[in-house]
């Protein structure tokens, strides 16, 4: 993957929080999680939208995801490690908050 694509993939505070939320969790290979729950911020039916036609299909382009739509249910992808270096020190550095927020 491309660092321009790494970029713009990250651009997204949803995609942001949800490979975060993959990255995280205890199981590192069967890590899964609902991406509902992570990025509609609290079940904002704008924000819900896009998830499902925006980011989980662009996530899932990039091989970083695998998006089971009958379970709703996301696991990391065959590429989700070559985002990680990147995800961890933006992470470090700014949170999963948006890029515009001021970090506190």
């Amino acid at each position: 993957m491309l660092l321009n694509d790494k970029f713009a993939v990250l651009a997204s505070s949803e995609r942001r929080q949800l490979l975060h939320a993959l990255k995280e969790d205890s199981a590192p290979d069967t890590a899964t999680v609902s991406p509902r729950a992570v990025a509609t911020n609290g079940g904002d039916r704008e924000q819900a939208t896009a998830l499902h036609h925006v980011h989980l299909p662009r996530l899932e382009d990039h091989g970083l995801i695998t998006w089971d739509r009958k379970t709703d249910t996301v696991t990391k992808g065959p590429q989700f490690d070559e985002i990680g270096p990147l995800l961890t020190d933006l992470t470090e550095k700014y949170g999963t908050q948006s890029i515009s927020e001021p970090p506190d």
